[in-house]
């Protein structure tokens, strides 16, 4: 099999360091391109510590590169909604300065993280970022022929997570103050989706067939979030304590995201998938080993 050198932006983080590893599982070359050290770096992975900013470094970093699968930017929604200045220079401008150094060097395949909330019209700025990076994309693919798959990512979880995930949140919750707030009567509905299956799928996307293509990449099985604090709750002996306020305030999105129509995508969900359950419990594990630490 023929070995390539991939380069992955964001590679120290939840689901780019995933990535990274399944490329090095498959005996590739992984470069990580962020602006923090990995934690998770092995000998046989390369680092680049540097801003997708900074246009001269992007250039020398993917010279030479067969892939590039683009997973840096801010995702967070609170903090893009409080700076919209940041988002639109790190997630747009960032994106664009990759995209004219892909052209130059000749690059088989573009992979970009996208986000199911392109069909909303909820997610702020965020939204609004990821939105613009896929019409860019579209265009230098249009204009200078860039070969890419866009990837629509739903709710992750597992280990590594961020503080803002969802679930890596509400067990921190359970683990420190025995009690999950919710700020929602519950019902909302999420296709959860191991980080691992993600990863796995990602790295998958380097084949002719996905080329040109938009993906939606989520969980295969519908679940409330009322339902997804019955696991915990179970997990937990039934020692903790689900708090829903009065105070409802607006959910990211109820059922499925839509309301904005950009490129239609097919969807896929892992098969096979890391069990819920199983995936919960490392994610706990993952958490009290953490808070020993200090």
């Amino acid at each position: 099999m023929k070995k390539y050198k991939i380069l992955v932006t964001g590679g120290s983080g939840f689901l780019g360091s995933h990535l990274v590893d399944c490329i090095n599982k498959a005996g590739h070359k992984a470069i990580i391109f962020d602006s923090i050290k990995s934690n998770y770096v092995k000998e046989t992975q390369k680092q680049i510590i540097g801003s997708i900013l900074d246009a001269k470094l992007v250039q020398k970093s993917v010279k030479n590169c067969d892939y590039v699968f683009h997973f840096a930017a801010i995702a967070d929604i609170e903090k893009s909604k409080n700076n919209p200045n940041e988002t639109i220079k790190n997630n747009i401008l960032g994106t664009q300065i990759l995209l004219d150094a892909c052209v130059k060097n000749k690059i088989k395949q573009f992979i970009f993280s996208s986000t199911i909330y392109v069909y909303s019209d909820l997610g702020s700025f965020y939204k609004l970022s990821k939105q613009t990076c896929e019409s860019l994309i579209e265009e230098y693919s249009k204009e200078f022929g860039l070969n890419y798959t866009i990837l629509r990512f739903g709710s992750l979880y597992g280990p590594r997570a961020n503080k803002f995930n969802y679930i890596q949140n509400i067990l921190t919750q359970a683990i420190e103050k025995k009690q999950i707030i919710r700020h929602t009567n519950g019902e909302e509905i999420r296709e959860y989706i191991h980080v691992k299956d993600a990863a796995e799928i990602s790295f998958n996307m380097i084949k002719k067939k996905f080329k040109n293509k938009h993906f939606i990449i989520t969980g295969s099985q519908n679940l409330k979030i009322k339902e997804l604090f019955l696991h915990i709750k179970e997990i937990f002996n039934d020692k903790i304590k689900i708090v829903y306020k009065k105070n409802i305030i607006n959910s990211h999105y109820n059922f499925l995201p839509y309301s904005y129509k950009p490129e239609m995508a097919k969807k896929i969900t892992p098969n096979p998938s890391y069990d819920f359950g199983e995936g919960l419990l490392e994610i706990i594990y993952e958490i009290e080993k953490d808070l020993k630490k200090g």
